[in-house]
């Protein structure tokens, strides 16, 4: 048994829901992300079984960090099944299929060039919950038990975890494929150098679609920011023009959201794909919607229309996902683009959205562009500022003084609450920064919720 060196420092690391994230060559190095691994891989085989699933995604670090991870679950005795550069939902669905004991994802998604990162999921292919995380990481303190010379692991590979999960998803029983395919969609795509030119030409070109796509070179070099936010869209937007295309899809480097571009060229925001998800599969499958917290009202308001309930959960992916599980919600995931759909499986799913955006469009009959205009009209700000050092409990104190009219739910940093708007303040699991982010019937208005919120914040700064 190993433990690590009393010098290995983890400073400037993002230790969270989500993983471990890091700046790479600072505070992510080769001997931060071995120590991790093997204790994943330690924590993972505790119940005799030792298979763990290993992809990643487009990342320039992502290759060193395979070979290392590699080695480091070597080294605890496990089988490791490298499945290659693929999408975050492809890793979580091979876990499931081979039924693993855990799975290691290596992006930092939208994160960006700089970062990389350490995803761990867990046996049922959900990401750790808060509880795992901090059983996996104590074995930081009590030591990693390593393999001796007779126990250590192997490498496997699966090339076909790609395949596998384009045919789970055309078999959904009311994803009408042959209709879809019969209405030739034009789909312009921007996967940004990232792992979706692996999955998405393959899976709108099985969709019978014509595909004008951009930024395909999976080499981790993105050119702009990767996160799919409309502010980084203008070159989908400017495609979309060009080709006359029906829909536009952008994908951040792990694949795991979808941001859309309407058939005018542009981007109605990150939480419209959400929504008409939403109503896509609500119709054939009526059931709970569970969002989080930072989410649009355009996805409540589908809710309510249809008729079913509607429950927040914390921000992260695990979160929304084990409050999906308890509701028995019949779709759910986060306003930045992430679609949860059970019957496929409990995480964000990039394809998975694109495949229910096409089949709106088809069941729908008319652009997209006129959907949006028949929803009521909310305006979005997202704005984020350093994490100040003192604890955000005055800063909710105050606002919930300041809003006594305003509902609020803390469950996850503070939201407070009206009728035709909201404002979320928590710090982020990803970045040391905090997010503020509002919702109102204007920008005006989301803006204002803005500055009250944040002026609290920076008394502490």
């Amino acid at each position: 048994m190993t433990r690590p060196r009393s010098d290995m420092a983890f400073d400037g690391l993002m230790v969270s829901v989500s993983g471990v994230r890091g700046r790479v060559g600072e505070a992510l190095t080769p001997e931060v992300v071995a120590t991790f691994a093997a204790a994943f891989g330690a924590w993972a085989s505790r119940h005799g079984n030792r298979r763990v699933v290993v992809g990643r995604d487009s990342r320039v670090s992502g290759p060193m960090f395979t070979r290392i991870v590699h080695g480091a679950l070597e080294s605890v005795g496990c089988t490791v099944i490298d499945i290659g550069m693929v999408p975050t939902p492809t890793i979580q669905l091979a876990v499931e299929h081979h039924h693993a004991a855990g799975g290691l994802g290596i992006t930092a998604s939208h994160n960006p060039i700089e970062w990389n990162a350490l995803k761990f999921i867990g046996p049922s292919g959900l990401f750790l919950s808060a509880a795992e995380g901090a059983e996996m990481r104590a074995l930081l303190d009590t030591g990693i038990p390593r393999a001796t010379w007779d126990q250590l692991g192997t490498i496997e590979q699966d090339d076909e975890a790609i395949a596998r999960h384009i045919a789970q998803l055309l078999a959904l029983p009311w994803l009408d494929v042959e209709g879809i395919r019969a209405r030739r969609f034009r789909v312009a795509l921007d996967c940004c150098h990232g792992a979706g030119s692996a999955i998405m030409p393959q899976l709108l070109t099985e969709l019978g679609c014509e595909v004008y796509a951009i930024n395909m070179d999976a080499d981790g070099r993105f050119h702009r920011p990767p996160e799919p936010v409309a502010e980084n869209l203008g070159e989908l937007e400017a495609l979309v023009r060009a080709t006359h295309a029906h829909v536009g899809f952008a994908t951040d480097p792990d694949v795991d959201r979808l941001a859309l571009v309407l058939d005018d060229g542009r981007a109605p925001g990150e939480d419209y794909t959400l929504a008409f998800a939403a109503r896509t599969v609500l119709r054939h499958r009526p059931g709970p919607v569970v969002t989080n917290l930072s989410t649009s009202k355009v996805v409540s308001d589908v809710a309510a229309e249809m008729g079913v309930p509607f429950h927040f959960a914390k921000v992260g992916e695990v979160n929304v996902a084990l409050a999906m599980r308890e509701a028995g919600a019949t779709i759910g995931g986060e306003g930045n683009g992430g679609v949860i759909l059970p019957d496929m499986h409990l995480g964000r799913d990039a394809p998975v959205g694109a495949a229910l955006m096409l089949q709106l469009m088809h069941e729908e009959n008319r652009p997209l562009s006129e959907l949006v205009a028949a929803r009521p009209r909310y305006v979005i700000v997202k704005d984020k500022l350093d994490r100040p050092d003192a604890a955000l409990d005055a800063v909710y104190d105050a606002l919930r003084g300041a809003f006594p009219d305003a509902s609020a739910d803390t469950q996850d940093g503070l939201r407070l609450d009206w009728a035709d708007r909201w404002v979320h303040l928590r710090p982020s699991g990803t970045e040391p920064i905090v997010r503020v982010i509002a919702e109102a019937p204007s920008d005006r208005e989301a803006r204002a919720l803005i500055a009250q919120a944040r002026a609290p914040l920076a008394a502490l700064a």
